[in-house]
């Protein structure tokens, strides 16, 4: 009988997805070459959630990916739930990947009395058992404050800019901002193709009505030109539509829409697919149902991405380096 006792260092990666969006988990997990760890989920008949892992995650490097699409508070409650039994069954580490992190427009208070959701998701998630969090293109980067670990937040900005770069005349090409606060972006697009010329839209929001805001005047000249309109997220679409007859009005050739979080809310596709827009560029962070589809939308992929970070992370790589410092 051996005296010693011998410890294995071999790290072990693990994939978990709940309910909300497993589309987008098993492309990570091809990315990836490993299988999801196999899970029990259920609702009980008044809607809580019962959680549990079929194999053994003693000791594993676990990833927990979860886009919290609707209905909002079902999804991450889940996750909150996978997060507290990977704990509780002596998971090594615990990486929360949330491709479209909810709340995230609640990061600041507007007026007396208001909650800052932003930094409740964030402490929600540490409590549970978090040790790092993962997601794509935060409504505002301090977010990443609200956590208190590793975040490791990514860009959906090269992935479109790519696309939108291969399909378009660069010589005749603006990048517009919805509003002032999206300006820095716009000027990040800029860089990647080129020093395109860039524009803006002055609109005021009321605070007190949600997903509603006042498109006024374009600011820059977009006469004649391919003008691209950029954002973190389409709700509504108001916003957008808006946007798309302001440009059109003020002399634009044509008009594409670049966003990355598809929520596609109410009458968002319905909107979109009866405007003068002539494609709208999303990335598949949210599941979109057939219905919420029209002709002149494209869809691109985030899992790669998302594979390649995760493989960083595992192997305590750089996740800056997947931006060549951009970030």
């Amino acid at each position: 009988m051996s005296n010693e006792l011998r410890l294995s260092s071999e790290k072990r990666l693990r994939l978990f997805t709940g309910r909300g969006y497993p589309e987008l988990a098993d492309e990570v997990a091809l990315e990836l070459g490993i299988p999801i760890t196999p899970t029990s989920a259920y609702d009980f008949a008044n809607g809580e959630i019962f959680i549990r892992f079929e194999e053994s995650v003693r000791g594993c490097d676990a990833f927990v990916i979860q886009s919290h699409t609707t209905p909002v508070n079902k999804q991450i409650m889940e996750q909150l739930i996978m997060v507290d039994a990977l704990k509780r069954a002596s998971a090594k580490r615990i990486t929360v990947i949330a491709p479209f992190y909810g709340y995230a427009r609640q990061d600041k208070k507007h007026r007396g009395r208001e909650p800052i959701s932003a930094r409740l998701m964030a402490d929600l998630f540490k409590t549970a058992g978090a040790d790092r969090l993962m997601t794509v293109d935060l409504h505002t980067s301090q977010i990443q404050g609200f956590f208190d670990g590793p975040v490791d937040h990514l860009f959906a900005l090269p992935l479109l800019a790519n696309y939108v770069g291969s399909k378009v005349d660069r010589s005749r090409l603006t990048i517009v901002s919805p509003d002032s606060g999206r300006v820095r972006v716009a000027e990040r697009w800029s860089d990647l193709l080129g020093g395109a010329q860039i524009a803006f839209i002055h609109k005021t929001r009321d605070p007190r009505i949600p997903n509603e805001a006042i498109t006024g005047r374009v600011v820059g000249d977009v006469s004649g030109q391919t003008c691209v309109v950029i954002d973190d997220m389409i709700d509504t679409a108001g916003t957008i539509t808006k946007a798309i007859d302001a440009l059109y009005d003020a002399g634009a050739k044509e008009v594409i829409v670049a966003a990355t979080h598809p929520v596609f809310s109410g009458p968002a596709a319905e909107r979109l697919a009866n405007s003068r827009v002539k494609e709208v560029v999303v990335v598949n962070t949210l599941p979109i149902p057939e219905e919420s589809r029209f002709p002149t939308l494209t869809i691109l992929s985030i899992a790669p991405l998302l594979g390649r970070a995760i493989r960083e992370v595992f192997e305590d790589g750089s996740v800056t380096s997947l931006f060549d410092g951009h970030s």
